[in-house]
């Protein structure tokens, strides 16, 4: 019998959770089973949308308020997640910063910014949940969210990002070879654009009737196309899958 996307029983912690790719996942891999944490750094309003959705259709769910380049706020967090929830068994890492400055308007409070939230961010949340997953000596499965301006460039303005967004993807090889011997697989999902708060300024300023059809499936993605995409590299679908770049982009990159 062809094995299925089972989350029952499994506790997965999503950082940035609230809204957009990562609330679609949380909700996505509920209706699997799953016992979903996930974070917010403002809105709780928006956190609470999420579980109370989550926990209207009978699945269970937690928010936390954490600010990513915070190492200390990221660690409780994750330790509080476990605490209640029980064994940590998946990590998506989805909150970031998407903001553009040409390089002769960069400081340095913007460059850290970015990379702090980002890249280092992505770390501290790696280094908290493999911690758990280590010592529970059952494995495990992480997943971060690096869309393809981390290897393209992004184009102009978008350096602080695209840079942060390729150091997630050299990371996420890095954490591959480090976890591999204790079965935590680690692999890095690339969108482009999809429809979220986020990216809509930016959809908006460049026009969506010229953004669509660059996209050979002649659409703009959609949060739950990359939600589909974690949950399957969460799963025992994927248990031999770690280190990957999985490029979620409609066909974009086959136009260069």
């Amino acid at each position: 019998m062809a094995p299925k996307i089972n989350f029952e029983g499994k506790h997965i912690f999503i950082a940035g959770g609230s809204r957009g790719i990562g609330a679609a996942s949380a909700k996505m891999l509920a209706e699997t089973g799953a016992e979903i944490s996930l974070t917010y750094q403002n809105s709780s309003e928006k956190a609470q949308e999420v579980a109370a959705i989550i926990t209207s259709n009978g699945g269970q769910a937690q928010i936390f308020q954490m600010t990513m380049e915070n190492e200390g706020s990221v660690t409780e967090s994750i330790d509080q997640a476990v605490d209640s929830f029980g064994n940590l068994h998946g990590l998506v890492v989805s909150a970031g910063i998407f903001e553009h400055c040409l390089i002769e308007d960069m400081t340095p409070e913007f460059w850290e910014r970015t990379i702090s939230i980002n890249l280092s961010g992505t770390v501290w949340c790696v280094k908290a949940a493999a911690k758990h997953m280590r010592a529970q000596d059952e494995g495990g499965a992480m997943v971060i969210y690096s869309p393809t301006a981390g290897q393209s460039g992004g184009g102009g303005g978008a350096s602080a990002y695209a840079v942060s967004k390729a150091g997630q993807i050299m990371f996420v090889r890095c954490m591959a070879h480090e976890l591999a011997g204790d079965q935590i697989r680690v692999n890095t999902i690339a969108p482009a654009w999809t429809e979220t708060d986020m990216a809509a300024p930016h959809l908006e300023r460049l026009g969506r009737d010229n953004v669509a059809p660059r996209f050979p499936l002649g659409r703009i993605g959609q949060p739950d196309d990359v939600a589909s995409a974690t949950c399957y590299l969460l799963s025992d679908l994927a248990k031999f899958v770690t280190g990957t770049v999985h490029t979620v982009d409609g066909g974009m990159a086959m136009r260069g």
